[in-house]
C-alpha cells in the first residue's frame, strides 16, 4: 500500500505542474516541498495531526486529481506550532471559525505558493487525528487520515450549509469516490446511502448558492 501511495502522490505533483501549464500560469510550487516542510515542523513540535482534504484523497484514491492546497487536521488551534512554522518561512494569513490559514515559504508571488489550511475543533477531527497512521511517501513520512475518518469529514463538509455549493459538491463526489475505493468501509456506515441521496438532491438545486467560502 505504501508503494501505491508514493506513486499516487508523485502523480499528483506532476498534475500540479501540468495544471499550471494548461492554464497558462507561471511555474509555481507543487505540493512536495511545502508538504515536506509543514510535516517536518509538526513532527519536530510533537504535534498530533492528520493529512486530510484533497491531498489525502489523492493518496487514498486511484483516480488521478490535482489540488493546490494542503489540509491538515489538528486537535485544537492552540496546538498549531506557530513559531516553528514562521521559522520555517510559512506566512500566517488569517484565522476563521473552522480554519487557520498559512502560505508556504518562498520568493514567488503569494498566488504561486501553496496554501496550507489547518482544521480543528470540528466534526470528526479528534478521532481522525488520533487514528491517523504513519505512511512512507518517499523520503519522508506523514500521518494520513484513515478512509473511515475521511468519510466522516467529507460528509460533514458536504452537509455544512455555510460552505459554497461548488465545494460541497466536490466533497460529495469525494464521498462517492471513497465508497467505490473502500466498499467494505462504506458498508459499515448504515446511513451513508441516505445521506448521499439527500445531499445529491439538495446540491443539485444549489446552483445559485453564494454562501461564504471556507
Amino acid at each position: 500500500m505504501s508503494g501505491q501511495i508514493q506513486d499516487r502522490l508523485a502523480q499528483s505533483y506532476a498534475l500540479d505542474r501540468l495544471w499550471r501549464e494548461t492554464m497558462g500560469l507561471p511555474p509555481g510550487d507543487t505540493k512536495e516541498q511545502p508538504l515536506r516542510a509543514v510535516v517536518a515542523v509538526l513532527e519536530a513540535a510533537g504535534t498530533p495531526y492528520a493529512v486530510i482534504g484533497g491531498v489525502a484523497m489523492q493518496m487514498l484514491s486511484k483516480q488521478p486529481r490535482t489540488t493546490l492546497d494542503i489540509d491538515i487536521a489538528v486537535r485544537t488551534f492552540a496546538e498549531i506550532p506557530r513559531d516553528g512554522l514562521v521559522k520555517a518561512g510559512f506566512v500566517h494569513e488569517g484565522h476563521h471559525a473552522h480554519s487557520d490559514n498559512w502560505r508556504a515559504p518562498g520568493d514567488a508571488p503569494r498566488a504561486h505558493r501553496i496554501a496550507v489550511q489547518f482544521s480543528a475543533q470540528d466534526v470528526g477531527i479528534d478521532v481522525a487525528v488520533s487514528r491517523a497512521r504513519a505512511i512512507d511517501v518517499g523520503g519522508f513520512q506523514l500521518r494520513l487520515a484513515s478512509p473511515e475518518d475521511m468519510f466522516v469529514l467529507k460528509l460533514a463538509a458536504a452537509e455544512e450549509p455555510s460552505r459554497r455549493a461548488s465545494k460541497r459538491r466536490q466533497d460529495l463526489l469525494d464521498v462517492v469516490t471513497l465508497a467505490e475505493e473502500y466498499p467494505m468501509v462504506a458498508a459499515d456506515l448504515p446511513d451513508l446511502q441516505l445521506r448521499v441521496d439527500r445531499l445529491t438532491k439538495k446540491l443539485l438545486t444549489l446552483g445559485r448558492d453564494r454562501g461564504p467560502e471556507r
